[in-house]
């Protein structure tokens, strides 16, 4: 798709995306929620991506049971779920894309070389990653090169000209997020990045609006560079508060077993789920029960708070 394109021309497509290295949990339930919402209650197409490019943390069964809790909310989705590790190959194609058009570069930096590097005065931002100072770009003609020189595996960075991109969130409003210098977009391990993969996925699905977690907003600016690079608009994006224990910090295992499965075993109904998650975003009443369907003509994504939901066994 060329970037001229309009966003509004097209057909509404939006996803869910789980990543099955762990449970569901009712933070990811909002978050789905309130993303096959915005898609039906548009009566748009809602396609269902399974993340597992993260090998080494992906649980046994864990695709099975995704797919279960989200049946068992109420959620559905359009066509055949689509399995992300499926698609190593046309990752690989992007890749070598970019990498042609000397857009990305191999590098052997090691985690420890470029934290350390980010140590001098110029090159600490002060945030949660360290700013990569471009060690290895323009050092060699290809990754072979780069392997046979160094001894080492390569990951794969994209270049990076630019120190931040702006963007209107449909629900956090006016962005400007800094990249943090040239990112890896594949691992040593030829994985490739999250960055990269969930961009070229989302686009050979035509996807136009991804409605996540706010936890995701520090990723959006990366991704509409990779978007940027492929000639290609990026899609409408919507980040909403997460999900906190009383202490107000995200959920976790200190605030006791928050997975879906967990109030399934307990005998806690999806209609009471549904309906606390309702009234966390402020459209139905404490103690209601409904189904996803229900919520359609209520939705109003500028009702919804902007603090983060306050989650406590009592909601159910």
């Amino acid at each position: 798709m060329g970037a001229s394109e309009s966003l509004h021309s097209r057909p509404l497509i939006g996803r869910l995306a789980p990543s099955p290295t762990g449970v569901l949990h009712l933070g990811n339930a909002r978050s789905f929620l309130l993303a096959w919402l915005s898609i039906r209650s548009r009566g748009g197409q809602l396609g269902l991506r399974i993340e597992d490019i993260d090998g080494p943390r992906v649980r046994s069964g864990a695709i099975e049971s995704t797919i279960e809790d989200l049946q068992w909310l109420g959620l559905d989705w359009d066509g055949e779920v689509q399995i992300q590790s499926d698609q190593r190959t046309r990752h690989q194609q992007v890749l070598d894309t970019l990498t042609a058009a000397g857009l990305a570069y191999p590098c052997v930096c090691t985690r420890s070389e470029v934290e350390e590097a980010a140590t001098a005065p110029h090159e600490s931002i002060g945030v949660d990653a360290p700013v990569y100072p471009g060690s290895c770009r323009g050092r060699w003609s290809s990754e072979q090169q780069a392997t046979e020189e160094t001894g080492r595996d390569c990951a794969i960075r994209l270049a990076v000209s630019e120190d931040a991109i702006a963007f209107e969130d449909r629900f956090a409003g006016r962005c400007e997020g800094r990249i943090h210098g040239d990112f890896v977009i594949r691992k040593r391990d030829g994985t490739p990045a999250y960055q990269l993969a969930v961009v070229v996925d989302d686009l050979d699905s035509g996807v136009t609006e991804v409605l996540r977690a706010d936890d995701l907003l520090p990723s959006t600016p990366r991704q509409m560079l990779i978007y940027r690079h492929l000639g290609a608009e990026s899609p409408d994006y919507i980040h909403v508060p997460l999900v906190v224990g009383p202490d107000g910090r995200r959920l976790a295992k200190r605030h006791g077993d928050t997975s879906l499965a967990h109030y399934r075993r307990e005998g806690v109904s999806p209609e009471a789920i549904i309906g606390a998650l309702a009234h966390g975003s402020g459209w139905v009443e404490e103690g209601s029960r409904c189904r996803p369907e229900d919520l359609l003509a209520r939705f109003d994504l500028s009702s919804l708070p902007t603090e983060p939901m306050v989650w406590s066994d009592d909601l159910v």
